[in-house]
């Protein structure tokens, strides 16, 4: 009776916890992404499938966590090491598992980055910043943590191609940092990943958080309406139609022939808002690109990568590194926007509110509704998101040729 016990005992996941304490953590950080995901509504597409895949990826038996190969692309199976890359996938499902399987198809290849740009660039507008071209420069500036963090990362022991996979986290932007990390260090995909769309999703706590810092009342309170009244713009757009059809035509030439190793990314985004604003000869596209496509490739996306989560690859000191300087390098970029919109307060007539700067990133559109509230707080009649935005979407092209010019340095 006690060997049937024992037995009964040893098949539970319960005997492996015990064993091995750090699952309960694991198991609280997941629950933690949950909540947020669910009662905080923080980007609840994101945060909800990563969380349920960290929690998927820590029962010990289940199989469902990601192996990770090391920088030669070797991973331990059944005791026996072989090179990931050679073993045909019906393999790789069999002996890892359905989510290695989905991992190493989808994510490793560095497929579904591309494809979830495609669906943001069909879920872009970029009328916003059209119309407001001057502050689409702050787009560049918020660009500031992905560089800065990559000297501290150097410094403290990290390669130059960690340090960069490590310093994309500041762009704000979970598919460029796959896309670059896959590229240059693939061996830290799992906690960079991670790390990006956790903070991605924690746009609502951090900005608040940076904007108290470097803000006074009195800047919080500039109302971009009042100043465009006082100073309006002498430039006009005749045919914004015509202009937002060539738009996607002229900057895909333009990154291609200067940062070649940005087109996968500003390519399929460009794309993507192509046939968005090609109109009905194009919807049927349109459609598929942001709504079908995009919502199957954030599932095997965000589920995948929080499956990266086990035990061994994220509770270990690299792993809290890499968190920290991912939080490190999101705080500069948004440092970075604020200080260049008060730099070129200092020389301009036409004030600008800071908080355009700090959604110079890429987390498009939450960025700028967070920034919008901030500044409702202070004017109930100052709505800066339409000015926020063309800083925003602009983050979304400067993150992707950072990623670019990252690749063709160090790649």
């Amino acid at each position: 009776m006690e060997d049937i016990v024992e037995r009964l005992y040893e098949m539970t996941a319960f005997s492996n916890i015990v064993a091995d304490p750090r699952f309960l953590i694991m198991y609280a950080i997941a629950f933690i992404l949950l909540y947020l995901g669910i009662k905080k509504q923080y980007e609840p597409l994101l945060l909800v499938p990563i969380a349920f895949g960290v929690l998927l990826a820590n029962f010990p038996g289940g199989d469902m966590g990601v192996i990770q190969a090391d920088e030669n692309g070797m991973v331990m199976v059944k005791g026996v090491m072989k090179n990931i890359w050679e073993m045909p996938l019906h393999e790789i499902a069999h002996e890892l598992g359905l989510m290695n399987f989905i991992y190493y198809m989808l994510i490793k290849t560095g497929f579904l980055p591309p494809i979830i740009f495609m669906g943001v660039g069909a879920l872009t507008d970029f009328g916003p910043m059209l119309r407001n071209l001057r502050l689409s420069i702050f787009g560049a500036a918020a660009q500031l943590g992905i560089f800065a963090v990559l000297l501290v990362a150097i410094l403290m022991g990290f390669t130059p191609k960690e340090a960069a996979s490590l310093g994309i986290i500041g762009g704000a932007d979970g598919p460029t940092a796959i896309f670059t990390t896959i590229k240059l260090a693939p061996h830290l995909l799992g906690p960079i990943a991670i790390a990006a769309y956790s903070y991605m999703a924690l746009v609502p706590v951090i900005i608040p958080l940076v904007v108290r810092i470097w803000c006074t009342k009195k800047e919080l309170s500039i109302n971009m309406k009042e100043q465009e009244k006082k100073y309006p713009s002498t430039t006009e757009i005749k045919n914004l139609r015509v202009l937002k059809i060539l738009f996607p035509i002229a900057v895909t030439t333009i990154v291609a022939l200067f940062v070649p190793s940005a087109v996968p990314l500003i390519g399929m985004l460009m794309f993507g808002n192509l046939v968005k604003e090609i109109g009905s000869n194009t919807s049927r596209l349109f459609d598929a690109a942001s709504n079908s496509i995009m919502n199957a490739a954030t599932i095997f996306l965000g589920i995948s990568v929080g499956a990266t989560m086990t035990t061994d690859a994220f509770l270990n000191w690299t792993t809290i590194g890499i968190v920290i300087g991912g939080f490190l390098a999101f705080a500069l970029s948004i440092s970075g926007g604020i200080l260049f919109v008060k730099v070129v307060n200092l020389f301009t007539k036409k004030k600008i509110n800071p908080l355009i700067g700090a959604t110079g990133l890429s987390a498009v559109p939450m960025a700028s509704r967070v920034a919008n509230e901030i500044a409702l707080k202070y004017d109930p009649k100052n709505h800066v998101l339409q000015y926020c935005m063309a800083s925003n979407i602009s983050g979304v092209i400067g993150s992707a040729v950072a990623a670019g010019v990252l690749i063709s340095f160090l790649g």
